[in-house]
């Protein structure tokens, strides 16, 4: 399935009940996650990560609700779900249509686990790649309108380079925006827009690569407003920024933001930038990022544990790393 079939589909209210959703936008994932569950009088059931239980994903697919709406089953896992166990629950939804059954994969072995959902076994399945300047400009435009706010694409191109291109960082500013009760303009994003991935955010990575005291700034940005998954989602997004000039620095020897970003930096920042990237080897881009992503799921399951020490202990992971 293309993502304008399942938009269509999403619109007229009759997407298929047994879905997977996978690729390279997990940003993407989760939006389309939330909105294929956001039925009425839904009954949902959250399995996250290590929390899937064959049993009780087929118990609730098989019973009728005790409330009388539709039972929704949505599983995030980055781990492959056994094939076997996949057939068996988008069988249940097919035998009873009032079922919805959400397979939010966040690995990168897709092949085996997206064959279950095919139109002969009744599901379906979409890959969902991160989306080009356009498309994004197009997602923020939406969110937009779910918070009953206007913002034209020229803000929102505006608001999407204050984030450096990260769609989830974007979309959250939209939040805040939204208080001001008027259209959005750049002018509002310059004076409202907290830039968590602005100059704030590069002196706290800077000190983390750097193997300086970070701690401070931690506490500082925790203290000001910013949650613990934005923090993440941030430095992940400022990270795979420097793999991306670290990787062009290689291959023509100086960087250009420009070419790498898609827009200009000013000097003073692209050579900070091309300073940090050439000090981290290609290992320490891979294993910091993926430290940063289990961090995220972790942070995203919604499980009743201290978010800023987890936060903590991840940064002082990443430093070790890096």
């Amino acid at each position: 399935m293309k993502r304008h079939e399942l938009d269509a589909a999403l619109k007229k209210g009759n997407p298929p009940n047994a879905m997977m959703l996978y690729g390279e936008s997990h940003f993407l994932i989760e939006r389309y996650a939330k909105r294929l569950c956001d039925v009425e009088d839904a009954n949902l059931l959250g399995l996250y990560h290590d929390e899937y239980d064959k049993e009780l994903a087929k118990s609730h697919l098989s019973q009728g609700s005790l409330f009388g709406g539709r039972n929704v089953l949505l599983i995030k896992s980055e781990k492959k779900i056994p094939k076997a166990d996949l057939d068996l629950l988008i069988a249940l939804c097919q035998k009873n249509t009032d079922v919805i059954f959400v397979y939010a994969y966040y690995g990168d072995d897709h092949k085996t686990s997206n064959k279950a959902f095919d139109k002969r076994s009744g599901g379906d399945s979409i890959r969902l790649f991160n989306p080009y300047l356009n498309e994004a400009i197009s997602v923020i435009i939406e969110e937009a309108t779910t918070h009953r706010m206007r913002i034209d694409a020229s803000a929102a191109k505006h608001l999407l380079e204050s984030q450096h291109a990260d769609l989830a960082l974007a979309c959250n500013e939209l939040e805040k925006l939204s208080i001001l009760g008027r259209p959005i303009t750049s002018k509002e994003i310059e004076t409202h827009v907290y830039g968590l991935a602005e100059v704030k955010l590069e002196h706290f990575i800077k000190n983390l690569i750097e193997k300086r005291d970070f701690r401070s700034d931690l506490t500082h940005l925790l203290e000001s407003g910013e949650d613990e998954v934005r923090i993440v989602t941030a430095i992940s997004a400022f990270l795979t920024q420097l793999y991306l000039f670290h990787i062009y620095i290689k291959l023509h020897g100086a960087p250009d933001s420009l070419v790498i970003l898609g827009y200009k930096l000013p000097s003073d920042v692209e050579k900070m930038r091309a300073d940090l990237s050439i000090k981290l080897k290609p290992k320490s881009y891979q294993d910091g990022l993926s430290l940063l992503l289990h961090a995220e799921l972790s942070l995203k399951s919604g499980g009743d544990f201290d978010k800023t020490s987890l936060l903590l202990s991840t940064l002082l992971r990443l430093q070790a790393i890096l």
